[in-house]
């Protein structure tokens, strides 16, 4: 499938782009490129070819799950108007 410099001008009509002749053209030729390699890529036969998840069997590498800040939840509730049980209280804005 091929753009033609008509299909090119309604596409940039419906995006609302301003395009000279001279981007036209260009845009004509990336597109049309574009466009072969995806057809390229269709005509390949993939049946036999199980899907995976990830392209790269690869894992993440994770840092230990370690503590390193003291627990300061005391400390930060006695700026709050209200709390109990460890819970910040906020006034209620659903009725």
């Amino acid at each position: 499938m091929a753009l033609d410099t008509q299909a090119l001008h309604n596409i940039a009509h419906l995006a609302r782009l301003d395009m000279t002749e001279q981007d036209v053209v260009i845009y004509k030729n990336s597109l049309n490129a574009i466009l072969a390699m995806i057809d390229s890529m269709q005509a390949i036969d993939t049946k036999d070819i199980v899907p995976m998840a990830h392209p790269l069997d690869a894992t993440q590498p994770l840092r230990p799950d370690v503590i390193t800040e003291i627990d300061q939840r005391e400390h930060y509730q006695t700026l709050a108007p209200a709390t109990e049980q460890g819970l910040y209280l906020v006034p209620r804005v659903i009725e």
